[in-house]
């Protein structure tokens, strides 16, 4: 049975919204704290800014220059998708999966969106000296 990640309850499966079945595989509910969880459908893996493992969902992917004979390669349309899309080639470190995706890592639009901060001058320590 799953436990709360908040309080360490039981959880309990609700009922979706007919539009709720589209995006979620399933939601649940703590008994205790009343803390909803829901967990998405693999599609919505390939919606958002980052590239995301389409099984696992994770985050922690790096990039290959080219493709390895021995992990699987993931296969469908969404895949194929990607690569007409000029995606380049990820590798996921959990479910060692390889597949294609156009966006770039996480890490990579941290460090291209945020200059390091400029050292700012205190105006009174000068008057002071």
């Amino acid at each position: 049975m799953r436990n709360c990640g908040r309080c360490g309850g039981r959880l309990r499966r609700i009922h979706r919204t007919f539009w709720e079945r589209f995006s979620y595989l399933a939601i649940y509910e703590c008994r205790d704290c009343h803390d909803v969880i829901s967990y998405p459908r693999h599609y919505r893996h390939h919606l958002g800014p980052h590239t995301r493992c389409p099984r696992c969902g994770t985050l922690r992917v790096t990039k290959l220059k080219e493709r390895d004979h021995i992990d699987p390669i993931n296969t469908g349309l969404l895949n194929l998708l990607e690569r007409l899309a000029a995606g380049k080639l990820y590798h996921c470190r959990f479910c060692r999966l390889q597949f294609y995706d156009r966006r770039n890592l996480a890490s990579e639009n941290q460090r291209h969106a945020a200059p390091p901060p400029a050292p700012v001058e205190n105006p009174k320590s000068a008057e002071v000296e």
